[in-house]
């Protein structure tokens, strides 16, 4: 999808950054959970019921009442209809017929669905969503996001749409529309009129303008990052209907959203991201092998730039902040140690708020109790740098110490 490829499909790199600028903004919702939001903010959205077990999956088909459904695996990927579940099931979308629902739930509930954005190891599906099949005469795309170059919101919208976006973004980029809207004043009547011209709306254009306005109004009511309808669909009666739905929250936003924050599912995030999280940790898993602990995110950036330069690759990015407890440095010791790939862990501790005693101790009882069995390389500067350096010497562990920070990446990279 679209924004998909422009916004959401970030490099972990790019997520690192994010992170070091004040947190990352990346609540998403599955497609039933936006499309109830987008229903009550005004939206046409196709009649559906969410199922967790294949029982209920039955159950709502048999509500439904036709002779053919929709059924969709629900995870936090794009690209679920040309994805493939590890038991071989092709697909995580299908019109089927209603008495084949018991056997597609039991495909699909409790597999994983490989798509082209969900990573190699795919996502788990824990909900299908059963959909009433809509008669669609027209497909279009749909979206809004936060746009750095204008700096405010920015309209996309395509007279095609499908899953074949992202191709014709990149074969046909006339095609695609970008309207730039001012975010205190909101789209004028010109820009939806652009709008709804763009996407070749057939039908009723004011009540379509009306769609594309409560649209606006949802990623701004309710601190969207981006909200993308693929496809935006015109039914054989002219009316717009949001045929799927994916929602982005702004995740400094959470105090005011607490219904929309408590659907949060953790299951389709990284598990050590979700345990960082508990201990107020700024974590994210990178694909290297050798893995850091550092307090302050810029100079847990600098570290990864320094072990890269000396031929090393970082595993992560974690940053303990200025005010850390030994439990929350034990805790950070358990998350990077959780990740197989580790052979090395670089500890780069400025003492500031944070004191280096504290650090040491912390590393000491994570190196006791976790009986680590990857080299551990310590650099410590700042706040009672001297009591940390002599509690780790008087430790009697086989801990690796280093005099600044090129000195700790070269170490690092040498003791894998």
């Amino acid at each position: 999808m679209l924004v998909s490829t422009f916004a959401r499909a970030v490099t972990r790199q790019t997520r690192v950054a994010a992170s070091a600028m004040g947190g990352i903004r990346n609540l998403n919702l599955h497609e039933y959970q936006s499309a109830q939001i987008m229903k009550e903010s005004g939206v046409n959205v196709p009649f559906g019921i969410a199922a967790h077990t294949v029982e209920d999956a039955v159950k709502a088909a048999a509500e439904i009442g036709d002779d053919q459904v929709v059924i969709k695996s629900q995870i936090l990927a794009g690209g679920r209809g040309l994805g493939k579940f590890t038991n071989g099931l092709q697909g995580g979308v299908h019109i089927i017929d209603t008495k084949d629902v018991k056997e597609y739930a039991e495909k699909m509930l409790g597999g994983t669905l490989v798509t082209k954005q969900s990573g190699a190891a795919g996502k788990p599906v824990n909900t299908v969503l059963l959909a009433k099949k809509m008669a669609l005469a027209k497909e279009f795309y749909f979206a809004i996001f936060m746009d750095r170059a204008s700096g405010g919101p920015l309209i996309i919208a395509c007279s095609e749409g499908g899953t074949s976006i992202e191709d014709l973004a990149e074969s046909s980029p006339e095609k695609i529309i970008k309207v730039p809207v001012n975010i205190t004043t909101g789209p004028t009547e010109e820009q939806i009129e652009t709008v709804v011209n763009g996407l070749g709306v057939s039908g009723d254009k004011e009540s379509a303008k009306e769609q594309i306005r409560a649209l606006y109004n949802l990623f701004i009511d309710k601190d969207c990052t981006m909200v993308e309808v693929n496809p935006l669909a015109e039914d054989t009666d002219g009316n717009l209907i949001a045929a799927d739905a994916k929602i982005g929250f702004d995740d400094n936003a959470e105090f005011r959203h607490k219904d929309i924050f408590d659907q949060r599912d953790h299951t389709q995030e990284d598990p050590r991201e979700v345990a960082a999280a508990k201990w107020d940790l700024n974590y994210i898993g990178l694909d290297g092998n050798i893995g850091c602990m550092v307090n302050g995110a810029g100079l847990a950036m600098s570290t990864m730039d320094i072990i890269s330069l000396n031929g090393g690759s970082p595993a992560n990015f974690l940053d303990v902040g200025g005010g850390a407890k030994v439990e929350q440095i034990k805790a950070a010791f358990e998350i990077i140690t959780s990740d197989p790939a580790v052979k090395a862990i670089l500890v780069n501790i400025f003492g500031g708020i944070m004191k280096c005693d504290i650090i040491a101790e912390g590393i000491i009882e994570a190196s006791r109790e976790l009986d680590l069995k990857v080299p551990v390389v310590v650099r410590l500067e700042g706040t009672n740098v001297e009591r940390g350096k002599k509690l780790l010497e008087e430790s009697g562990l086989d801990l690796i110490t280093a005099d600044d920070l090129d000195d700790a990446a070269t170490k690092a990279v040498a003791a894998i």
